[in-house]
C-alpha cells in the first residue's frame, strides 16, 4: 500500500465502503440469483484497489453499487462519509455527481464536441463559469499528457487519446471516488500500460480512492490491493509480479 494510503487509513474514514452487501436478481425461470453474497470492503484515499474475477462473477455489478448506480437488496454503502440506504433517489444522485468519477471500457466521448469541450461538459452542467470550466478542463488534459489535442475531436484522436480524455472527464468534478471498469480492455498494449501508469499516479496525487475491475493483471500489479470475487464474496488475492 502506498504510503499515502497508509496516512489516510490512520487518520480518516474510508471514502468508500460497503458491508453485508447482497445483489440479488429474479431469473426468467422464477428463481432467484444471488450475484452479491455479504461483500464487504473499505477504500482509502490514496489507495487503488483492483478487482479481479472471472466473467460474469459480478464484478460490474459491484462497481455499480459502490458507485451508487444501482442500490443493493440489502446491505450497507457509504460515499465520502454519506450512508446511501438513507437518502432518497434524488439525494443520491446528486452525491454521486459530486463524489464519484466513473471511467468504463467505452469512453463514451460526445463525437461532436472537442477533447476539452467534453471534459468541460460535467463543470458547465454543475453551472460552473465558462472560463473557469475551460481552465479546469485544460489543466486536466494537459495532466493526462493531451496538453497539444485539446481541440481534436474524437475522431481525429487514437483509443488511447479517447480513454485518457475519459479519464480527465472522470476527474473534472474533483471527485472523492475514481471507478473504472475494464478501463483498458479494447486498448494495444502500448495505450494500455500509459494508462495503467497513470491511474497508479492519479490515485496518490488525487488523494483519491480509486477501484478498478480489471482483467488485466498488469493493471492490477499495480494496485495496492488485488481483491477477487469468486461465488459472490471477496476474497484477498495477490496477482503483482505475474506481468
Amino acid at each position: 500500500m502506498s504510503e499515502t494510503a497508509q496516512q489516510a487509513q490512520g487518520a480518516v474514514a474510508p471514502v468508500v465502503a460497503a458491508e453485508g452487501v447482497v445483489m440479488e436478481y429474479r431469473g426468467g425461470d422464477g428463481m432467484i440469483l444471488r450475484v452479491l453474497d455479504e461483500v464487504a470492503i473499505e477504500v482509502q484515499r490514496g489507495e487503488m484497489v483492483a478487482i479481479v474475477g472471472e466473467s460474469g462473477a459480478g464484478k460490474s455489478t459491484l462497481l455499480h453499487v459502490l458507485g451508487a448506480l444501482d442500490r443493493p437488496t440489502a446491505g450497507r454503502v457509504r460515499l465520502d462519509g454519506q450512508a446511501v440506504e438513507t437518502l432518497s433517489d434524488e439525494a443520491v444522485d446528486a452525491l454521486r455527481n459530486r463524489t464519484v468519477g466513473f471511467v468504463f471500457q467505452f469512453h463514451h466521448l460526445l463525437r461532436e464536441f472537442s477533447a476539452i469541450e467534453n471534459v468541460m461538459m460535467p463543470l458547465r452542467i454543475s453551472g460552473m463559469e465558462e472560463a473557469e470550466a475551460r481552465e479546469r478542463a485544460a489543466g486536466l488534459l494537459a495532466r493526462v499528457g493531451l496538453g497539444e489535442r485539446l481541440h481534436h475531436r474524437p475522431a481525429a484522436m487514437s483509443g488511447g487519446e479517447q480513454q485518457r480524455t475519459a479519464v480527465a472527464r472522470a476527474l473534472a468534478a474533483r471527485p472523492a471516488v475514481l471507478l473504472a471498469d475494464e478501463p483498458s480492455g479494447n486498448l494495444d498494449r502500448y495505450n494500455a500500460e500509459r494508462l495503467h501508469d497513470l491511474f497508479a499516479e492519479l490515485a496518490r496525487e488525487q488523494s483519491l480512492g480509486l477501484v478498478v475491475v480489471t482483467h488485466n493483471q498488469s493493471l492490477a500489479a499495480r494496485a495496492d490491493r488485488v481483491l477477487s470475487l469468486v461465488g459472490g464474496r471477496l476474497v484477498e488475492s495477490d496477482v503483482r509480479g505475474d506481468g
